[in-house]
């Protein structure tokens, strides 16, 4: 029987340099959700792996020498692969216990890659928290591609953002963006800015003011920009930085695969771009 809880924040910790920042950022948001954190560590189960060093990455007690003993070997059997796994994840239940936080939190030891445990969680969790390094054969952006549910990429170290720039391009999946981010209360105490890049036409006016209205009736302070700039990524990274905004927005992937072809995919570029945590919102 799975204990998979519904509506979960998930951690997924299969990102040694990221993760104390994925756990940060995984108590940042189940404390604004009010609810639980899955601590996901997945293990394909395939005979003499190699080692991926853990160590270190949490520094609780005793246990990282346990964790040099796996990495210092070459390969590792599928019982020593659990027995790391297990303890990677108690580590990370002692560090949030320790942070003080009126937090539950719960194990979830797949032995599969982390794209099908991302599948697995998709349907029922409320938020899946990644870092931005990632282990497995598959890409950050695959991962992303396929997810259900929206994804929180970060960096380290996470640092609790008070501001957010949402980039919005009046796309069907950034109008059902702007329709989770007016209900959750995972943004309701951030400054969002709305901006949106594109030619300074009535269009684009009206859809910004539109989406910006929205915001406002929703108790959200906001700002709105509207850039003329034909360099998506640049324009998006130049506002962020000159605004010193903690968190980047947008819907994940909504340009057409053609388009993606012949220009390249703003997501894409944005994943490798921004220094900030970034919030991803699936495609509709």
């Amino acid at each position: 029987m799975s204990n998979l809880k519904p509506d979960s924040v998930i951690a997924c910790l299969d990102c040694p340099d990221h993760v104390q920042a994925v756990l940060k950022a995984s108590m940042w948001a189940a404390t604004r959700l009010q609810v639980p954190i899955g601590l996901l560590h997945s293990v394909p189960s395939l005979q003499q792996k190699a080692a991926v060093n853990y160590s270190g990455c949490l520094n609780i007690d005793d246990e990282n020498t346990l964790l040099e003993q796996f990495t210092n070997k070459e390969h590792l059997s599928n019982c020593e692969l659990k027995a790391q796994g297990k303890l990677l994840l108690h580590q990370a239940t002692t560090y949030c216990e320790q942070q003080r936080q009126k937090l539950k939190t719960y194990t979830l030891h797949r032995h599969e890659n982390l794209s099908e445990s991302i599948d697995y969680v998709d349907d029922e969790a409320q938020l899946i928290v990644i870092g931005h390094h990632v282990t497995c054969k598959s890409t950050l952006s695959r991962l992303i591609r396929v997810s259900l549910c929206p994804i929180l990429v970060t960096h380290a170290p996470f640092l609790p953002p008070t501001t957010a720039l949402f980039a919005f391009d009046n796309s069907p999946t950034c109008h059902k963006m702007l329709n989770w981010l007016c209900k959750t209360p995972l943004i309701r105490a951030l400054t969002v800015h709305i901006v949106m890049v594109g030619k300074e036409n009535s269009e684009n006016c009206d859809a910004l003011r539109e989406a910006y209205a929205r915001l406002k009736q929703a108790g959200i302070k906001s700002k709105k920009a509207l850039l003329d700039c034909r360099d998506v990524t640049a324009a998006l990274n130049y506002y962020q930085t000159e605004n010193d905004i903690g968190l980047l927005m947008s819907g994940a992937f909504g340009q057409s695969r053609l388009r993606e072809l012949l220009q390249g995919s703003d997501t894409e570029k944005l994943l490798v771009s921004t220094q900030t945590p970034y919030l991803l919102f699936p495609k509709a």
